[in-house]
């Protein structure tokens, strides 16, 4: 009994020194974001301008240069931030395995607004809209207003007032431009993510990806084409649009880069995304002439302000590219008769994720390049050496995924061959807050089924009961009846109605077919047409899949390629650009594209530095790893039985309808007894929405007047796909 009481006293002091540490780590990051945020308010001053230049001034004096001064206060701090943040997700993740209590966040994951053309927003999403509008408008203003009290007349261009102040106009749309490049690179990081911080995950942020870049484009453009408008009216277009100037901002540069911006804008758009996603895909990789004109045209002055989005991203895609060798192998597939096939893949015992997380999928029979991200159904605790992802074929690579299959189905077992396949991450949630509840509604629009799989193979396999929800209703709409098959890896949850972990109840909503009669028994009736491949034999040859690296590793990798970063660019700065002291040729004078040349010169090999040390981690990782394990095959449930008759009949089937989200809330609600309900979307943007809005109206959460034991519905969006 002591042992006991000093066991749990131990363990209480453990989670308070952890909840203390977290903390302090919040501080910290928000306290250096706060300073990073400071100096691009201060930035358009008059009074940081003139602080500024003398900082530089004093800099060029000492070993570390302006170069050095300008890395570690516009550029270091966002990286010190991934660092930290790297630290924080590791020890909340293993603070928050160890907590059994509940807490979920309900005011700042509601939709505030619902809107067919800009989507759901919560408050929080709105506000840092807001505040980036607020920023834009104050740099803009700051800087064309102290233009404008000090306007000089340009000695070859000659320009009228009008002109010259037009032309200033469209200079400062490109500082503009700038500032959103800053921002651009930070929300599809995934290894080294800043966003999964604030809990939100890859697939959530890309679309604060779109709205910088769009915003970038529009300010980029207005910037290039006023100022041609100038030099055409001032009849200089011809002498300036092909200048590629010694020193100061290189015009050919800047408008190669908004070229190749355009194209890759408009292959982005959605219509061409969703037709041609091989368009899409191919030309985001212009990505890399973009930025090295941008550091031409703007400077390198200019260019350690978006240094931190590119620093990060360019090293997150390296350890990403070292994470995904080598190839691994299927271990099985299923072929299901709705046009959807699921991949068993072998992984590391070791290798351990949350549910809804995502991984990349490479197939190098079908493309060498292309990558594609599917949600993971299986969970690690019920299955330690396989990882299964479910993919409805609906386009020319999930496509040509099926027919592969299918061609290795038809052959003999003696005469298959294996399938490889490159796996990136897993990547998903640091924590289960959007699981804490009382009780749960999952809505699942077709393939948007394949989070809640994972979600409910997780609770199935837990012994802990008060980590998650003790009722959960799923509503899955799907187009046909054979659609069914996408629910095959939870169909004895469906059976097993006796668990005394969670109670599950399926409402099915068939929109494009009519079978008056037809109950659940006879849907899952499908399953007995779905075809297994199995590649043991072969996928013996690979190794499992082991994931990225820990994030305290990824930490110091980041550490270590910013220190490097930051010597090399000190010795190349001394080594190869004259300095006043031992030159007449003063850096003033030495061509601007060689400073930049060397910043790229001593970015590559910071990198490559950092490159050899995660492939020697990756190697050590992999002396230790374990080769793919044969699959247990699932046993077909017997559906005559008069139990499973009895189970399946308090599940609903519905045909010839969509649903009507208010009621099923309204109902749910007056069937749950907690007042702490989750409601998880996954599906189509139509359905996220209709859903949105009827937790808007039925949730009593934000009436004060209501007591807090009414129900109150929390939103949660999830992605399973881009």
């Amino acid at each position: 009994m002591k042992n006991q009481t000093l066991h749990r006293g131990k363990v209480v002091k453990s989670h308070m020194a952890s909840a203390t540490l977290l903390t302090i780590l919040k501080l910290l990051i928000t306290f250096i974001f706060a300073a990073w945020i400071s100096l691009w308010l201060l930035k358009p001053t008059q009074v940081w301008t003139r602080k500024w230049k003398h900082a530089e001034q004093s800099a060029n004096n000492t070993i570390f240069g302006y170069y050095g001064l300008n890395f570690a206060v516009y550029t270091f701090p966002i990286i010190a931030i991934a660092i930290i943040g790297l630290l924080f997700l590791d020890l909340k993740a293993a603070y928050q395995r160890n907590r059994s209590s509940r807490s979920s966040s309900k005011i700042f994951s509601n939709p505030l607004v619902v809107n067919s053309l800009i989507g759901i927003l919560s408050s929080i999403e709105i506000l840092a809209v807001f505040l980036v509008i607020v920023f834009l408008a104050w740099t803009y203003y700051a800087r064309i207003s102290n233009d404008f009290k000090k306007l000089m007349q340009d000695k070859s261009l000659k320009l009228n007032l009008w002109q010259l102040k037009y032309l200033r106009i469209a200079t400062r749309f490109g500082l503009l431009a700038e500032a959103c490049l800053a921002l651009l690179l930070l929300p599809i990081l995934r290894g080294l993510s800043l966003f999964r911080i604030f809990g939100i995950q890859f697939e959530a942020s890309v679309r604060y990806h779109t709205w910088i870049g769009t915003a970038m484009i529009l300010f980029a453009t207005i910037h290039g084409i006023s100022t041609w408008f100038v030099w055409g009216v001032s009849h200089h277009i011809q002498h300036e649009i092909w200048k590629w100037q010694k020193t100061g901002r290189i015009y050919l540069a800047g408008e190669i880069a908004l070229v190749v911006g355009l194209v890759i804008f408009v292959s982005s758009l959605p219509q061409i995304r969703r037709r041609k996603f091989e368009i899409f895909y191919y030309t985001h990789h212009l990505y890399i002439v973009f930025l090295v004109f941008f550091l031409f045209h703007a400077g390198d002055k200019h260019f350690y302000m978006v240094f931190p989005g590119v620093f990060l991203f360019s090293l997150d895609k390296l350890l990403r590219i070292i994470q995904s060798s080598p190839k691994t192998c299927m271990v099985s597939a299923r072929i299901f008769p709705c046009d959807a096939v699921e991949l068993i893949l072998p992984k590391d015992p070791r290798l351990k994720y949350n549910p809804t997380s995502v991984i990349y999928l490479k197939i190098p029979n079908i493309s060498h390049l292309q990558w594609h991200s599917f949600s993971i159904i299986s969970s690690s605790k019920g299955d330690e050496n396989i990882m299964s992802v479910m993919i409805k074929c609906q386009g020319w690579w999930t496509n040509t995924l099926y027919d592969l299959i299918q061609t290795e189905l038809n052959k003999g077992a003696d005469k298959r061959k294996g399938i490889p396949v490159a796996i990136e991450g897993p990547y998903g949630p640091a924590a289960l807050d959007f699981l804490k509840y009382d009780s749960v509604l999952m809505v699942a629009g077709g393939s948007g089924i394949t989070p809640f799989l994972s979600i409910l193979a997780e609770i199935d396999s837990t012994t802990n009961r008060n980590k998650f929800p003790s009722r959960i209703e799923l509503v899955h709409v799907i187009k046909r009846a054979q659609d069914i098959c996408l629910l095959h890896s939870i169909v004895h949850l469906l059976v097993n109605q006796t668990s005394e972990k969670f109670h599950l109840k399926l409402k099915l909503f068939v929109t494009q077919e009519t079978q008056p009669g037809m109950g659940i028994t006879e849907l899952l009736n499908e399953f007995v047409k779905v075809k297994t491949l199995q590649l043991d034999s072969v996928s013996s040859n690979y190794y499992a899949a082991y994931g990225p690296e820990s994030p305290v590793w990824m930490a110091a990798i980041t550490g270590c390629c910013s220190i490097t970063f930051f010597v090399f660019l000190i010795c190349f700065n001394h080594i190869i650009i004259p300095s006043e002291k031992h030159s007449k040729l003063s850096k003033e004078k030495t061509p601007s594209w060689i400073v930049d040349l060397v910043l790229i010169a001593a970015f590559v090999l910071a990198l490559s530095c950092s490159t050899l040390i995660a492939i020697v981690l990756r190697w050590r990782r992999l002396k230790k790893g374990v080769r793919p394990t044969s699959q247990t095959e699932i046993k077909p449930l017997d559906l005559s039985s008069a139990d499973t008759k009895n189970a399946l009949e308090e599940h609903e089937v519905h045909f010839g309808g969509r649903p009507n989200f208010k009621d099923i809330l309204g109902k749910f609600k007056n069937e749950t007894s907690g007042s702490n309900v989750g409601v998880l979307v996954c599906g189509p943007e139509s359905m996220k929405g209709s859903v949105a809005a009827a937790c808007q109206q039925e949730s009593e959460c934000s009436k004060l007047s209501v007591e807090t034991t009414k129900p109150c519905f929390t939103f949660h969006s999830l992605n399973f796909t881009l």
